[in-house]
C-alpha cells in the first residue's frame, strides 16, 4: 500500500474591503477615512446617510486629505488600527504632496 501525499495550501481568507475618503492624516502611518453608507430609517423607511470613521495603516504615508481609498480589515495593529490601505482610488489635486 503505498501513501498518497495530497498537497495542504493554506486557506484563503476572503477580507473585507471598504472604499472612503481620507479625513485626516495627522498621524503618523495612520489615516481616517470616512466611508458613507445608506440605511433606511427603521420606522419611517426614509434612506438615511450614514459615515463611520476607520483608522487605517499607511506604511507609507501615501495618503493625503481627500483621496479616495480603498482599506482592507486585518489583525489588531493597535487600539483603534484594525484596517489598512490597499489602494489609493484617486488622489486629491489639491492636497500639499
Amino acid at each position: 500500500m503505498t501513501e498518497q501525499e495530497t498537497p495542504t495550501t493554506a486557506p484563503t481568507v476572503r477580507r473585507v474591503t471598504k472604499v472612503g475618503r481620507v479625513v485626516s492624516d495627522k498621524m503618523d502611518k495612520t489615516v481616517v477615512v470616512a466611508v458613507d453608507y445608506l440605511k433606511p430609517h427603521p420606522l419611517y423607511r426614509k434612506i438615511i446617510r450614514k459615515t463611520h470613521k476607520f483608522h487605517a495603516h499607511d506604511e507609507e504615508n501615501a495618503c493625503r486629505t481627500g483621496d479616495m481609498v480603498r482599506i482592507e480589515e486585518t489583525r489588531p495593529l493597535s487600539r483603534s488600527k484594525r484596517w489598512r490601505v490597499v489602494a489609493i482610488l484617486e488622489q486629491n489635486e489639491e492636497a500639499e504632496r
